[in-house]
């Protein structure tokens, strides 16, 4: 490898594809919340790696601008409005209107419907254990034993789902504000789905505040995107395939893919049990119908050879099913890859969520992490044997790098299908495979250059690197596997891929640092090699936290 090589060694791909990555795709009229952040950031992280060995790569946010959501917030704008908070916080207040009128739906549906559903279920579920039970005869049956198993588990999730819609019903009751608001619009979810109705079908009124909602809203998002260095190349929404989904329906329609059943309009795809939605019983689209006219835009616009949705594992079987009926369609020849994740939990397993139920804003996060950030480097600027280095301002500027990065590298360092305990500390820890770790073994090899006062542009056109130790043959040859792990991790797509060995070449760099000697080495040649070794383990560590969309600081 040349040491004046910008690529540091890594060859692009001799055959360039054209990758869409589906990521982040929020909600819009909702906050973003601690779990945008793993979809936002694996998925930049992918876009970038793969545009580095040499794809070319549309990053898309599908963002959930459209449908029953915006009819919620429109309904809720129109009876529960509180214009003061409106006018100083409009997405604040817009999350508070959707979850108001999401609740009271809900209420309205576990009252007049659910409920009874449950119940009957559970009685259901009683009666063929009862059956059951008055049948057993013979307690050697092991066929009718798993049977009674069976109905046994049936009737304790029939029981733990009629309580859990009891308990939503209870707590609106208990709440006298919403008790009474549920009294006065009984026949919410009808309403929410006209004003829904209204919006698809062009009305001015409903359109007008649509297109207010999207401006704060977008405001919002951008905001955020620009906090953690998200780009994207394309945002086009669920709103912008709205007027291609009846012909997405009628074509599957017509080549008898898809059939009506019970009113609505589904394919039946082999090997599930349940067919795929593309039309409700009421005429509404879903979000398969969106993801099917995506697929369509995406292959004839972009000539797409892979499409990457980067989504929750929760979502597994919607999209196994999605590209099960895209090939039914002929969609053979492009790679349709669900990149799926765990969950952001707390210490006990749980979702990471406030004291008060609520899902954690991700900007408040941010916010924290930046905080916690900067108390290390205040108390690693102090502790310096000649006193503090940073002015106030420099010292915010590293904070505010480090906090972010901390967010992110901590995400990406997690092998993504697994869950991960959100702990901002640990986030910002100074030892351990964390970003700040990553930013200081690289602010250290620049001390080092800035020390040696030579002209490193012209070292690495002359120089040359001698292996006098393990310690350097080691460190050497961790450079060389840059490339190697650079395909490792497009190779599944796992970023916790490169956190790894990044981790492992900072190791080696510490431990050449301790045993190496650079500015006071035995003798030049033996100096200028190992200054060599530091150039590149700064680099490698650079380029390496900017596939991962992480920034380095100078100083620390």
């Amino acid at each position: 490898m040349a040491f004046n090589d910008d690529r540091l060694g890594v060859v692009q791909v001799q055959r360039p594809k054209t990758y869409v990555v589906d990521y982040s795709s929020p909600n819009v009229a909702k906050p973003m919340h601690v779990g945008h952040i793993r979809s936002t950031v694996i998925g930049d992280a992918i876009c970038r790696l793969l545009r580095f060995v040499g794809h070319r790569v549309i990053g898309d946010n599908h963002l959930g601008d459209w449908g029953t959501q915006f009819g919620m917030v429109i309904y809720g704008f129109k009876h529960f409005l509180d214009q003061a908070e409106y006018a100083q916080n409009p997405v604040g207040e817009l999350g508070r209107l959707y979850k108001q009128v999401n609740r009271l739906v809900e209420y309205a549906d576990n009252k007049d419907k659910r409920q009874a559903e449950f119940q009957a279920k559970v009685v259901q579920c009683q009666a063929d254990l009862a059956d059951g039970q008055s049948v057993v005869g013979n307690a050697a049956d092991r066929k009718l034993g798993k049977s009674m198993q069976r109905l046994e588990q049936q009737l304790t999730n029939a029981i733990d789902q009629l309580e859990t819609v009891a308990k939503s019903i209870r707590q609106v009751e208990a709440d006298p504000a919403l008790s009474g608001l549920a009294r006065s619009h009984p026949n919410i979810r009808q309403a929410v789905l006209a004003e829904t109705a209204k919006l698809h079908a062009g009305d001015e009124e409903n359109l007008r505040l649509w297109t207010e909602f999207m401006h704060v809203c977008r405001e919002d998002l951008q905001r955020i995107y620009g906090r953690l260095n998200i780009r994207f190349d394309y945002e086009y929404g669920e709103s912008f395939y709205h007027d291609r989904l009846a012909a997405v329906v009628d074509r599957l329609v017509e080549e008898g893919l898809a059939v009506e059943s019970d009113g609505a309009v589904c394919i039946f795809v082999d090997g599930f049990e349940t067919p795929l939605l593309i039309r409700k019983k009421d005429g509404a689209f879903l979000y398969a119908t969106s993801d099917l006219a995506a697929i369509d835009y995406r292959l004839t616009t972009w000539q797409a050879d892979g499409i990457l949705y980067v989504v929750d594992h929760r979502q597994s079987d919607h999209f196994e099913k999605l590209f099960a009926a895209a090939r039914m369609r002929g969609c053979t020849g492009v790679q349709l890859h669900h990149v799926g994740f765990g969950t952001v939990t707390d210490e006990h397993g749980k979702p990471y969520k406030t004291r008060s139920g609520d899902t954690v804003g991700l900007e408040g996060l941010l916010d924290e992490a930046v905080g916690r950030a900067y108390a290390v480097v205040c108390s690693n600027d102090d502790a310096k044997p000649s006193g503090r280095e940073l002015t106030d301002e420099q010292r915010e500027q590293i904070a505010d790098v480090i906090g972010h990065a901390a967010i992110k590298y901590a995400d990406l360092s997690h092998n993504r299908t697994s869950d991960y305990v959100f702990n901002i500390d640990k986030m910002v820890a100074m030892q351990g495979n964390t970003a700040t770790y990553m930013q200081y073994s690289y602010a250290r090899s620049q001390s080092i250059l800035a020390k040696a006062n030579v002209d490193i542009c012209d070292l690495r056109k002359s120089g040359k690197i001698t292996i006098t130790n393990s310690h350097e043959r080691e460190l050497a040859l961790e450079l060389l596997r840059f490339e190697e792990a650079l395909y490792e991790t497009a190779l599944d797509y796992r970023p916790n891929r490169l956190t790894e060995y990044m981790f492992g070449l900072a190791s080696k760099f510490a431990k050449f640092y301790e045993q190496c000697p650079v500015l006071k080495a035995e003798h030049q040649g033996v100096g200028e090699s190992r200054l060599l070794l530091c150039d590149l383990t700064g680099r490698t560590i650079k380029q390496g936290l900017a596939i991962l969309g992480i920034g380095v600081v100078e100083r620390m």
